[in-house]
């Protein structure tokens, strides 16, 4: 490792001298200097012995949305901020949220076996007792007792479902079981609903999540046998948040719609499971075995059945109206007030949740009060900074949904960017969200030491990827990029609502990596977990206060607001490539396939001697035209150039500096669909969005590449002009923006 390392780090040298310079976008020459100065001094107050209290104390009961300990979190963490100088209020709303109180799995035929759904405490870590703890379940299942034959479908995702009809196996009127992994855990039920199965087991195994990584807990970091994974099943993807209110915040007045008709509702019961649990079911499978990438590691031949084995499943839950606390607090600008620069956290957890969320709240809120002291000092934020600590964010994202909602014409008048985090540990800074602010978090990035290598995080993220890189060009072209590179976000955390229904420039940042992991949404992601696993000495808790709070200190502070249209247009086109890229490959691919379709050339993955033709051939791939798309991009360069152009002449334009700012972080609003995405119009960002049968994981150009992934040729069209729409419309706002800088 130590080898490595140097290697990677005689290859760094350009980017060490580049940060150097420490040149800050949106700030002059000597206000950069005296940014720079702040910044020092906010990281001399940053103590890592309070986030270690923090979360001792926020742990030390379970804390789930409508809890008793999340209520008392809620008042302790509003009271924290009061006596940091904030204006700290909690704002209320009333939610759905579903509990267990009957669950029962058993098998019974081939031989009879009752499942224990019960992750034991354990000695070594007293706060995993069963004393206000909720039991292994999975949220927004309906109530349900089903008794079928038993499936295995892998992670239970559309091209698993392809491989079983290709095998000639039909889950209809089957209870499917999946491993955990291959897409977010709504999926699952989901597909399998629409594939006939009336029930739905969740389970983690052990090559992703138990003992093939490493030594179970409390020896080492991983999942135990007995342990599960908690968590929603909501369609996220359709809407998030409480699922009666959709659009509107859940106050205590709102106009709910009755539960049979939430379309974000799963309609199957489906229940997680762990893997000695999941065991003795799998084993007793028939059918053919599994292909090879869907074994798993666990001590038996995987068989997908179905066959003997047949399940009972029930599940029943208590459906109640809880009280959902957001914490909001408020530290008003000297001089612009009504622009807000908003950074949050959710408070709630799956019980004790260490890891997730509290490792990421902690370093929020040191953060909160370091940027206390600076005030003490003298200095005074420009614009308005709002920290927020939301509840419910595990069932659905309904703290952060409902406020966004309920304050949805004044958020975007008001908020330059929102800024996320959630459960953290040591090793890797991820950054995902809006291009626009790729740059901003380059320098950021730059400027931040990384506790265990003594590097930038930038360059130790540069270091890694190089590392993994396939090829000696590859590991240079890594390591000489002079930024680093951001994600695209889909969902998962409290940035979705903002960006994805608001059109607000948004951030999620985190450090992972190397903590282990193992225990997400179990009992077992306590204090005495994340304290010997996670981050021993919350160093890295300190690094995501310095990255996230110079993030925020540096758009409270600049002259002018740091986007950068240019490398958003340079993102936008690698999507558009994309798209018309999978245009050519399904062509191709369906070419390929409705000739083999011709020549009965078709087999049984699991007995290549039989053969087997598909009933249908595939329609042909028509013409697609993207000229409007293309056109569209083509333009939004030369207004990204004009407007870099004019920026670089004049750092600090003498002009209406408030219009012109205004215009910067109201432009993302632009690329909103009225109308959002098809069959879910919660959602109206057309470039970034969660897939629909991805869950967390994002789609890009969404309305466009899910046409085309579905086939729907028509609708493609129709999306290519709705992007290419709203692009054009961004770019007249950019346009606007060099206008102001024009102005002498």
């Amino acid at each position: 490792m130590k080898q490595v390392f140097v290697f990677l780090i005689s290859f760094s040298i350009p980017f060490s001298l580049l940060a150097q310079q420490k040149s800050i976008t949106g700030f002059t020459k000597e206000s950069a200097e005296a940014e720079l100065k702040l910044e020092e001094k906010f990281d001399s107050y940053l103590k890592a012995d309070n986030l270690d209290q923090l979360m001792k104390k926020l742990t030390a009961r379970p804390h789930h949305v409508g809890s008793a300990y999340g209520k008392i979190n809620a008042e302790y963490i509003r009271d924290m901020f009061r006596s940091w100088g904030y204006e700290a209020e909690i704002e209320s709303y009333k939610v759905l949220f579903p509990t267990p109180k009957v669950r029962l799995l058993e098998m019974t035929a081939p031989t009879k076996f009752t499942a224990k759904l019960l992750e034991p405490q354990l000695k070594e870590d007293g706060t995993t007792g069963p004393s206000e703890q909720l039991p292994v379940y999975n949220a927004w299942s309906p109530d349900g007792d089903v008794t079928a034959e038993l499936v295995f479908v892998n992670y239970g995702i559309p091209d698993d479902y392809e491989q079983l009809e290709r095998m000639g196996i039909d889950v209809k009127g089957k209870i499917v079981i999946a491993k955990y992994g291959g897409s977010w855990r709504d999926i699952k039920p989901k597909v399998a609903k629409e594939h006939g199965a009336i029930g739905c087991l969740i389970y983690s195994d052990p090559e992703e999540d138990g003992y093939y990584q490493g030594d179970v807990y409390p020896k080492g970091p991983y999942r135990p046998k007995d342990g599960a994974q908690r968590g929603s099943v909501l369609d996220m993807p359709i809407y998030p948040g409480d699922p009666l209110t959709p659009g509107i915040g859940a106050t205590v007045d709102a106009k709910r719609i009755n539960q049979s008709d939430a379309t974000n509702l799963i309609k199957i019961p489906v229940l997680p499971i762990s893997y000695g649990d999941a065991l003795p079911l799998l084993t007793a499978l028939g059918g053919p075995v599994a292909p090879e990438k869907w074994r798993g590691a666990l001590p038996i031949t995987y068989h997908i059945g179905p066959g003997s084995a047949k399940v009972h499943l029930k599940v029943q839950f208590n459906w109640d109206m809880v009280d959902c606390l957001n914490v909001i607090a408020k530290m008003k600008g000297s001089e612009l007030p009504d622009e807000w620069v908003i950074r949050g956290n959710h408070h709630d957890g799956w019980n004790n949740g260490a890891a997730d969320p509290i490792s990421g709240l902690v370093a929020e809120m040191e953060e909160a009060r370091a940027i206390s002291e600076l005030v003490k000092t003298g200095w005074k934020p420009k614009r308005t900074i709002v920290y927020c600590a939301w509840d419910g964010e595990e069932p659905s994202l309904m703290g952060s949904t409902e406020w966004v909602e309920h304050h949805e014409k004044e958020l975007q008048q008001k908020v330059v960017a929102y800024i996320n985090s959630d459960g953290i540990e040591r090793g890797f800074l991820g950054v995902g969200g809006s291009h626009t602010l790729e740059k901003m978090m380059g320098e950021v990035g730059r400027d931040v030491v990384d506790p265990q290598t003594g590097v930038s995080v930038v360059e130790r993220v540069k270091s890694y990827q190089a590392a993994n890189a396939t090829s000696f060009k590859a590991k240079k072209e890594e390591l000489h990029k002079s930024s680093m590179t951001i994600e695209a976000l889909g969902s998962g955390s409290d940035f979705t609502p903002f960006m994805q229904h608001l059109g607000i420039p948004s951030l999620n940042i985190g450090f992972g990596g190397e903590g282990g992991g193992g225990v997400y949404h179990s009992i077992y992601d306590s204090y005495e977990h994340y304290k010997r696993f996670g981050d021993p000495k919350f160093d890295y808790g300190i690094a995501l206060a310095k990255t996230a709070g110079r993030t925020t200190l540096r758009l409270v502070g600049a002259d002018v607001l740091p986007f950068d249209f240019k490398g958003f247009h340079k993102t936008l086109s690698g999507y558009l490539t994309e798209v018309t890229a999978l245009i050519d490959i399904l062509r191709e691919s369906t070419e390929v396939e409705n000739q083999m379709i011709k020549e009965r050339r078709y087999v049984l993955a699991a007995d290549p001697t039989e053969a087997y033709v598909p009933p249908v051939a595939k329609e042909a791939v028509p013409f697609i035209n993207f000229s409007s798309l293309q056109n569209a991009i083509s333009a939004l360069e030369k207004s990204a150039t004009t407007f870099a152009d004019l920026y670089a002449a004049n750092p600090k334009p003498n002009t209406n500096l408030n219009k012109l700012n205004e215009l910067l972080y109201q432009a993302e609003q632009k690329l909103l669909s009225p109308n959002g995405l098809p069959r879910r119009p919660w959602y109206k960002h057309t470039i970034y969005a969660p897939g629909f049968y991805t869950g967390y994981g994002v789609k890009t150009l969404p309305g466009v590449r899910e046409a085309i992934e579905q086939r729907n040729w028509k609708e493609a069209q129709e999306q290519i002009e709705i992007a290419a729409n709203a692009i054009t419309e961004y770019s007249k706002q950019v346009d606007a923006a060099s206008k102001l800088l024009m102005m002498r």
